[in-house]
This record gives structure tokens, C-alpha cells and sequence, in this order.
């Protein structure tokens, strides 16, 4: 259960640093720019962290799924990209089958 936690916020500073990129305005921006390099190094320090607990599939498709779903709300609440049905659909596919390799595979062992 440790793992998902520290995997968990793997996830928040990868979504946080990619939101970062729209406000570094092509890197243009030093600060901006400074907290995507932060967040994105924080983010796989933590990913290798968790590599050595479950399985890399395992862990890179929760961490780019979750990832996708949440910078898609997130840009939809703060810049006003507007998500229609099939994106939603689609975001649903992806969400539903990092759950079944989650919860079903074998491939999987919790420490």
C-alpha cells in the first residue's frame, strides 16, 4: 500500500509540472520553467522509488493513466479546453483498464 502512496504523489507532480509547462509559456518564463524541471525530477525520483516494489507496466500505466485524466480536468477547470464525449469515453477506457491490470493481474504483488 506504501507503494501506491508514494506512487500517488509521483502522479500529483508529474500533473503538477505539466501544468506548469502552459504557464512557462515555451520555457520563456524562468520560474515557471524552474518548478517544471523541479516537479517533473521529483516525480521520477519517486517512480524509481516505487520500481522497486511492483512492476514497471504496472506502475507506468497507473502514472500515465491517472496522469492523462487528470491534466484533462484540470485543463478543462483552468484554461477552459472543453471535453467532449468521446474524449470522456476514451479517458473512461484508459481509467477502467489500469484498474483491471491493477486489480486483476497476477503481475502485480503488493509490499
Amino acid at each position: 500500500m506504501r507503494s501506491y502512496l508514494i506512487l500517488s504523489l509521483a502522479i500529483a507532480f508529474e500533473v503538477a509540472g505539466t501544468m506548469m509547462l502552459k504557464y512557462s509559456d515555451g520555457f520563456t518564463k524562468p520560474i515557471f520553467a524552474a518548478v517544471v524541471v523541479i516537479f517533473y525530477t521529483c516525480s521520477f525520483f519517486l517512480l524509481s522509488v516505487v520500481m522497486k516494489t511492483l512492476p514497471v507496466a504496472i506502475i507506468y500505466a497507473t502514472w500515465s493513466a491517472v496522469g492523462i485524466v487528470l491534466v484533462a480536468v484540470l485543463s478543462s477547470i483552468l484554461f477552459g479546453q472543453k471535453l467532449d464525449f468521446a474524449a470522456i469515453l476514451g479517458f473512461a477506457l484508459i481509467i477502467s483498464g489500469v484498474l483491471v491490470a491493477n486489480l486483476f493481474s497476477k503481475g502485480v504483488s503488493i509490499h
